[in-house]
Formats: structure tokens, C-alpha cells, sequence
């Protein structure tokens, strides 16, 4: 596109919805009013005789919600499971229908009400067990965690006060699985803080098939240092305060115990002598009696999978795997029979393994120079794989089925470019398929294990109909290869009057952490459209891929091992001198936003960047790698007692002296996850450097900032901050 810079994608343009739209974006209708919101389907789910799902509707002349099942193939509605008429809880209150799940037979629905959430997955509920046949309702009476069904339906487990539970529904009575719970000293039966941030787990506790054991993780976390923070409000701020390791520091000894029902006792899992280790994840298999405890050590570049017996408890590793940089952990380890699939980055690309254990054979299912992005999941009677890939292009995915026994080839499921996912039926027959681009809002559709769409089920119509009537800019992707010869995937918003022969500010959004994307074909939400509402205003926005991000194979997400933040805003450095060469672009006003690594991003773009960038935004920013949690830090890092150069040469602390342009650093109080410090340490550095910044402080407010109107003063600080300064 002229001015040296090379582009080696053609542009992919793609109109504004709406030629003739004349309605303009407001900050109010972006984040604060539904004007603008997506609709999905509420409770979807298919039921075991895999050809009948359930959602829930409303009926808005009765005011009743109600769990109704309709027929996959025909649409029809075939029978009202319950009306939330008939849910009256023991205080006469009538329960509302935002959450349920059905026992493994479906004879019996939980529903849980005054959810409390705890940090990012955990919460706290009562929980509510209807009885389709008697038609009774059972109440907790108590707020629990995690209450879940055995697979036999006839009870109920739970965490209450760090020790796991369960509820015998046919008896009547709760009996006590652990004892030695304590807060901020021992979990049973949940996980901890950093477990739960950085392995996306909740729940520390798994029935067996059978109904007849319970694997549980016990928690020591009595030599993890604790974190606090005040929370305002009243005359003398309340004090939280919690168990977090940050990097370097002591994690909690972590154990995983199997209990027995019949004799009303337990066994602690062998897992070796070494406690400093992680066990994030225990499975069942198919084996009676058999369970998966997952063993990754700190540096977490060493993976095995251990097989337990209930007897006995000792274990017997029959797969690991090594890397020079790290190794995921994820919830694609899939049983069928005695193998299992498992993603696995050792091909220098992620892609599909299966282990079968009794024969001590490992073989790939998929290859290619392309990531496999999620495992559905492997069905016995046909063979077949099901999987999302970015095999046609970083930016999308698409959906696949491969016969594992026939070489015929990956078949594709989606006939569509941009985000497709799925979620398969119980038999893999059907499954619910979600769709969307750039400029499209989702759109959800019923499909039979080939791909063929038996029915819509939502294209949120009305939505569609309201971008088309509002005033949107033009999107495009494309690349950008740097002077350093270095590919850059890129999407940019123009304004929908763009005149090339005028002179526009730039703002780059930007996260940039490991395995991440923002250059994505799929719907943007609140994102996109707060995008248009400033390219409305006279600006282009662009986001950039940096090395490090996801969906491009090994070498180029773990580019940045050991030196995060180098390479990511070298990067974002170079593609801005790129963009600045462009005829359209000021090269003077040339800005960055981000949130959380974004703000990390941000801030390096304000220090190390000043030349290029003249103005950045970040929102909860990690300022220094050694205030964030182990897990997550070390994975990328190792620890700072290993690292330390690493650690300190990109923390944008170290470099608040060469801050020219404006900056405005935000956080919450309450952000138990990139904690206040990072902001406070940042100000701080800055005051004794003298440089001036702007700051905007959101009490009580946690990593998201949001809760009435918070996001949309959020966005109008942002907005107005970029207006004055870019």
C-alpha cells in the first residue's frame, strides 16, 4: 500500500453492515444500555436419547420460565420438563431458572440460587433438587460450593467450610468425606487461588462412574504467603486477605485422595517424594476403579499421566513428555476404552495424540503445519475424531471429523469462513453449532455429525436488522512483515467516510500474552463496536498479533521463554513504524490500549516505545512480572531467583524515565488477580522519576471493572482521555 511497507496478504475488505446506515454510536448504547447485546441459547442441552434437547423459555403472558424439550430434527416442542410454577422453595419464594443440570438418567434437575462468586470460576449456592417423578423439591439451606450429582443421582456432593460433603437423597442425610478443612490453611474438595486462575479448575472433586468413590484434592496451603487488600465503604474498610503465591515464592502441598463410600474411608495417592510439583488435573477413565492424575513439575516442561488403582493407590505412569520452553495444560485429555487423546506441541505444531496405555503405544492423529485448536472428542462406533483447527488461516477456525481407521481425509463440518465451534451430543450424532465473523454477530444452528444444518436455533436477527441501521466502519485484515523480516497478522477499522488524502490517529489495541489473539474473524461484541465509535470519531484502529500469540505454531508462541515483553513489544514497536509510513496515517498520534498483559503491553509501549507511541492506555496492567502469580509467571519466566535479568529488563517500572508521551494507568482496588500493587508501584516510580501520567481508580472493582455503570464511566474516561491526547 505505498510508503515501504510490505503487505504480504492481499487485504481481506469487508464492507460496513449498513451502506446507508445513519445512526451513530454512543458510549451509553456500548456499555450500558442491551441496545447492542447478543442473544444466545439460554440452557441449551441434549438429552440422553440423543434425538430431544431442553432450553429455556419465557412466557412473558404467564411470567413463568420454563425448561421445555423439543425435537432436534422437527423443532417441535414435546413436553414442559417444569415451569418454575412448580419450583417453591421452603420460604414460599419461587426459584428462577438461570441455571440447572440434570442427574446422569435425567429423573432429577438441580437448580441453584443465590450464586455468590467467589474469584474468576468459584461461587458459593444453595442448591435445589427436583424429583420429576414425585414432583418433591429439595432445599439445601445452606450456601455450598460446587454441588454435583453422583452418576447414579442418588446423591449430592459439595464443599462446605474446605471439606468436601455429599447428600444422600434417598436417606436423607449429609454425610462428611474430610475434616481438616480451614480457611487459608487446607482445601478439600476446591483448589486455590492460583490453581483455579491459571488452570481454569474449580471444583477439586470428581464421583467415580460407579457413584462408589470420590477422588478429592487436598490443599495445604498453611506456607503460602497471604495477599490483602481494604475494601471500602463503611467507616473502617473491611480486610480480605488470601493465600497467593507470587512468583518464586512457596505454592501449597497438594495431594489427591480417593474416597470410598462403602466403608466410609479414604486413601491418599503416591505421587511422589517431591511436593514442590503441580497435579492440575484428575479424571476417572473408562477401567473400573481407575483414575487419571495429571503430574507436571514447577517449571512445568516435564508432563506425565499417572494411573491409580482405588486399592492402593500407587501409581503407574504411562505417558510423559518434555519441552525446552513449557507444556499446556488444558481439558482435551479424552478416555475411550484403554487409550486416551491428548494435544501435544512436540511436532512443533499442536495436534491430536493417542495413547493406548495397556499397549504402550503412542501415535498422532493429526499433522500438518497448523495448530489443532480444540478436541470434541473421539467416538467408538465410528471412529472419528471431531476438532477445530486454524488450519486455513491463523485468524479462523474450522470445524473437522477424521477417521482414525480410513485415510480419507479431515472432512469439513462448516460451510462458512470465520469462528466456527461446536458442542457435540451425548453419540457425537448432532451437535450445536456457533458461527460468526468479524461484523457478525453470532449465529447458532443445529447440524447432524457431517456438517448438514438441520434448523436454525438463534441468527440474532434483530441485532443484525440494529448494525445495519448504525453508522460502522470498514474492516480488513491482513499482514505486515517488520524489517526484521517477521510476519505480523493485523486487523484495522477505518472510518466509514475514510478519505485517503487526509491525515488520521491511530490507536493499537493490543493483549499479546502467550497463546493469545486479538486478530480473530469472529464477533467483537462491545469491543468492536467501541472500536467503530472512535474510528466515528476521526481514528483507525488497529490490532496486531505479536510473536508469542497463539495459532501459529510452537516456535512462534514460545518465541518470548524466559523474556516476556521483549519480543511481543518489539513487535508492536515495528508495526507501528510500518503504519506510520502510510500516506493516511499522523504518524505523530499514534497510540496504544490495553488490559491486563495488554496494560503490561501498553505501558512497555509507552516506555520502551516513546518514539513511536505519543499516548497509551492500560487497564489493570502487570507493570512487573514478580508481583503476579507462580503458576502463570514461571510457566513463561521460570522463577526470578533463575531469571532475574528477565524479569527486570522488560518491567516497564525500569523504564518510566523515557516516558514522553500521555498516559493513563487504571485498576481496581479490589483485582484480586494483577493486584493494585502493579499500578501503585508503577505511580510510584513515576513520581520519582517525575514524569506526569493520569490515573483513574476504581474502588472495590476486580480484574473486569465492571457492575452497573463502571464500565461505561470506564469507557468514557478511556474515550475522552484519547480524544484530549491522540
Amino acid at each position: 500500500m505505498g510508503s515501504g511497507v510490505k503487505w504480504i496478504l492481499a487485504v481481506l475488505a469487508i464492507l460496513p453492515l449498513g451502506a446507508l446506515a445513519q445512526e451513530e454510536l454512543t458510549l451509553e448504547d456500548i456499555w450500558h444500555s442491551p441496545k447492542y447485546s447478543s442473544e444466545g441459547v439460554r440452557g441449551f442441552q441434549v438429552l440422553n436419547d440423543g434425538e430431544s434437547y431442553v432450553q429455556i423459555d419465557y412466557d412473558k403472558e404467564r411470567n413463568l420460565q420454563e425448561i421445555n424439550r423439543y425435537s432436534i430434527r422437527e423443532g417441535a416442542r414435546l413436553e414442559t420438563i417444569v415451569s418454575n410454577a412448580a419450583l417453591i422453595a421452603g420460604n414460599g419464594e419461587q426459584l428462577n431458572i438461570t441455571y440447572f443440570k440434570f442427574s446422569k438418567d435425567e429423573k432429577k434437575l438441580m437448580f441453584l440460587t443465590d450464586i455468590q462468586f467467589i474469584y474468576r470460576h468459584s461461587y458459593s449456592a444453595e442448591f435445589h433438587v427436583y424429583d420429576r417423578e414425585t414432583k418433591s423439591l429439595y432445599h439445601s439451606g445452606k450456601s455450598v460450593r460446587y454441588a454435583e450429582f453422583s452418576p447414579d443421582g442418588s446423591k449430592v456432593g459439595y464443599v462446605f467450610e474446605n471439606n468436601v460433603y455429599y447428600y444422600d437423597l434417598q436417606s436423607g442425610k449429609d454425610v462428611q468425606v474430610s475434616f481438616d478443612g480451614k480457611e487459608n490453611a487446607v482445601i478439600n474438595g476446591a483448589v486455590d487461588w492460583v490453581y483455579e486462575e491459571e488452570f481454569s479448575m474449580s471444583r477439586g472433586y470428581e464421583w467415580a462412574p460407579g457413584s462408589d468413590y470420590i477422588a478429592y484434592y487436598r490443599f495445604d496451603e498453611s506456607k503460602v504467603k497471604e495477599f490483602s487488600m481494604d475494601m471500602y465503604g463503611t467507616l473502617y474498610p473491611a480486610q480480605e486477605r488470601w493465600k497467593y503465591p507470587k512468583a518464586g515464592e512457596d505454592n501449597s502441598v497438594v495431594k489427591v485422595k480417593i474416597f470410598t463410600v462403602k466403608s466410609n474411608s479414604s486413601i491418599t495417592c503416591n505421587t511422589g517424594e517431591n511436593t514442590d510439583i503441580y497435579l492440575p488435573r484428575i479424571q476417572w477413565t473408562e477401567e473400573p476403579g481407575i483414575l487419571a492424575v495429571q503430574r507436571l513439575n514447577r517449571h512445568q516442561n516435564h508432563w506425565e499421566v499417572l494411573m491409580y488403582h482405588v486399592k492402593d493407590g500407587q501409581p503407574k505412569v504411562v505417558y510423559e513428555e518434555t519441552n525446552k520452553a513449557w507444556i499446556d495444560v488444558n481439558d482435551e485429555l479424552h478416555f475411550s476404552g484403554t487409550s486416551f487423546f491428548f494435544l501435544s506441541e512436540k511436532s512443533g505444531f499442536n495436534h491430536i495424540y493417542r495413547c493406548e496405555y495397556t499397549k504402550n503405544k503412542v501415535s498422532a492423529v493429526t499433522s500438518g503445519n497448523w495448530d489443532v485448536d480444540q478436541f470434541y472428542g473421539y467416538d467408538p462406533e465410528t471412529k472419528n475424531v471431531y476438532f477445530s483447527a486454524a488450519n486455513e488461516s491463523a485468524v479462523r477456525r474450522n470445524l473437522y471429523s477424521l477417521n482414525t481407521e480410513k485415510s480419507r481425509g479431515m472432512q469439513k463440518l462448516n460451510d462458512k469462513a470465520g469462528w466456527n465451534s461446536a458442542s457435540f451430543t451425548k453419540g457425537f450424532r448432532y451437535f450445536l453449532h456457533t458461527w460468526s465473523n468479524a461484523t457478525t454477530p453470532p449465529v447458532y444452528t443445529l447440524r447432524d455429525a457431517k456438517g448438514a444444518e438441520i434448523r436454525m436455533l438463534q441468527d440474532n436477527f434483530v441485532l443484525r436488522e440494529t448494525l445495519k441501521e448504525t453508522k460502522l466502519g470498514s474492516f480488513e485484515f491482513g499482514t505486515i512483515t517488520t524489517d526484521s523480516a517477521v510476519n505480523l497478522n493485523y486487523f484495522m477499522i477505518k472510518p466509514a467516510d475514510f478519505d485517503a488524502s487526509k491525515k488520521y490517529p491511530v490507536l493499537f489495541y493490543v493483549y499479546g500474552g502467550p497463546g493469545s489473539q486479538t486478530v480473530k474473524d469472529s464477533w467483537g461484541s462491545s469491543y468492536y463496536l467501541w472500536f467503530n465509535y472512535l474510528a466515528s470519531k476521526g481514528y483507525i484502529v488497529i490490532s496486531v498479533d505479536n510473536r508469542g500469540t497463539g495459532a501459529r505454531g510452537e516456535a512462534f508462541k514460545k518465541k518470548t521463554y524466559l523474556q516476556l515483553g521483549k519480543y511481543e513489544i518489539e513487535d508492536q514497536i515495528a508495526a507501528a513504524k510500518k503504519i506510520a509510513t502510510l500516506p493516511y496515517v499522523d504518524a505523530g498520534r499514534i497510540g496504544i490500549f490495553g488490559w491486563s498483559y495488554g496494560g503490561y503491553m501498553a505501558s512497555l509501549g509507552i516506555t520502551k516505545g516513546a518514539d513511536v507511541f505519543s499516548c497509551a492506555v492500560a487497564v489493570a496492567p502487570v507493570t512487573n512480572w514478580r508481583y503476579y502469580d507462580n503458576i502463570y509467571t514461571e510457566r513463561y519466566m521460570r522463577t526470578p531467583q533463575e531469571n532475574g535479568d528477565g524479569y527486570d529488563t522488560n518491567s516497564p517500572i525500569n523504564h518510566v524515565s523515557k516516558i514522553k508521551g500521555d498516559y493513563l494507568i487504571v485498576h481496581g482496588t479490589a483485582d484480586d488477580n494483577v493486584h493494585f500493587q502493579n499500578t501503585v508501584e508503577m505511580i510510584d516510580a513515576m513520581i520519582r522519576a517525575n514524569v506526569r501520567y493520569d490515573s483513574e481508580i476504581y474502588p472495590n472493582k476486580n480484574h473486569g471493572i465492571g457492575g452497573g455503570v463502571t464500565r461505561l464511566h470506564l469507557f468514557r474516561r478511556i474515550s475522552t482521555f484519547l480524544t484530549d491526547n491522540l
